[in-house]
């Protein structure tokens, strides 16, 4: 008997080993997503290529997540190519997130390999279109390897030369029943303030309605559009776009002013209290300059000035719509004189209030400003 027990005990342990045996040999099969995989990022009509800004953030590529129904991590390698067919191309990084940001010089290399420069003594053309596109695959390259790519992204991209100047950001506009423009995603909604020397940067100082009952606020980059909005996600500062769904909007404790940072790059915001009661109050700031229509003040047409307009919600914050410029010097002022005045230097089309007239370029603009803080950014007005 002991020897039928010593038996069955071995032959139960030949089943084990076997049977774990196959389950360490089990593979997952892999297959395409039938969804695809597409960019869900907004961008720019024309991308300006400075070498000056070589380090900044010229665009963050931003894709939908993949399943191809396997344990194991889905990779994603973004590619750009100088052609539109692909024949060659540059893989720009290789990554496990669903978003790769590219640098201004890295741009500027594809725009190099697609026969683009800044001289303007050469027959080479400053203008042309960059292509991009994502590749995800799981496993790896020397076998069993499943992937799938997005279909091609062209990008339109200037090289500025000689003392041209195409103004190509992105901006940041306030949505939200915090705001002056409510939820409507198209309102005449306020922008915030783009730093002068890092464009992924801005800020805005201004009056938010809070309390109980607000939501808060939002921002969208692009006016009527709801899939360009950013928002929060825990303590981060994100998109829909990299999320694949809405963030949570800025929170208001309670109806005041505050200052609100945030750094697109870095995804990451402050939003602190402002005491706004010693600011003062103007009826009313004007545009004046050899850069505008109106000239500068002068003994026949002392106030020539292009008044700007504000609203109740925020008195600091003015505004003046399709205000046409030429290449020359502008000047802030309040109340039709001297006294109060704002500029800039060589800060455009954004900054800050230096006391130094602004040295504008020609173009039609909508023009914002804030008598608080100085700040100030001219946004084209962009016709079809």
């Amino acid at each position: 008997m002991k020897k039928i027990t010593n038996l069955f005990i071995a032959f139960i342990a030949i089943i084990s080993l076997n049977a774990c045996s196959e389950d360490d040999e089990f593979t997952f099969t892999a297959k395409p997503d039938p969804e695809g995989i597409s960019f869900t990022n907004s961008t720019l009509e024309v991308y300006t290529l400075k070498a000056t800004n070589a380090d900044n953030l010229a665009e963050r590529f931003v894709w939908n997540a993949v399943d191809f129904d396997v344990q194991t991590p889905i990779n994603y390698e973004l590619q750009g190519s100088a052609s539109e067919s692909f024949e060659s191309y540059s893989v720009l990084g290789d990554v496990t997130t669903t978003n790769l940001s590219v640098t201004v010089a890295s741009m500027l290399e594809l725009a190099e390999e697609a026969g683009l420069d800044n001289d303007p003594d050469t027959e080479l053309p400053n203008t042309g279109n960059l292509y991009f596109k994502v590749r995800a695959y799981a496993g790896s390259d020397n076998g069993n390897v499943v992937e799938q790519s997005s279909e091609v992204l062209a990008l339109s991209v200037i090289l500025p030369e000689g003392d041209t100047e195409v103004i190509s950001f992105k901006e940041f506009y306030l949505v939200g029943d915090a705001t002056a423009a409510g939820w409507s995603n198209d309102n005449n909604n306020t922008p915030l303030f783009r730093d002068a020397t890092n464009e992924n940067i801005y800020y805005y100082t201004g009056r938010f309605a809070g309390g109980d009952e607000i939501e808060g606020f939002k921002l969208l980059e692009t006016l009527g559009d709801w899939d360009s909005q950013w928002g929060v996600d825990g303590d981060s500062f994100t998109s829909k776009a990299i999320l694949g769904n809405d963030p949570s909007a800025f929170a208001v404790d309670t109806d005041q002013y505050y200052t609100l940072t945030v750094n697109r790059e870095a995804f990451t915001y402050s939003f602190t209290a402002f005491d706004a009661s010693a600011a003062a109050t103007y009826d009313v700031v004007g545009i004046v300059g050899a850069g505008t229509s109106v000239g500068w003040p002068s003994d026949d047409n002392p106030t020539p000035d292009i008044k700007m307009t504000n609203s109740d919600f925020d008195k600091h914050i003015w505004q003046a719509n399709d205000v046409v410029l030429t290449d020359g010097p502008v000047k802030f002022r309040a109340n039709l004189a001297w006294d109060v005045n704002w500029g800039g230097g060589e800060n455009f089309p954004s900054g800050i209030a230096n006391g130094d007239d602004i040295m504008v370029s020609a173009g039609t603009y909508t023009v914002w400003f804030n008598d608080i803080t100085g700040r100030y950014t001219f946004i084209p007005v962009v016709t079809e």
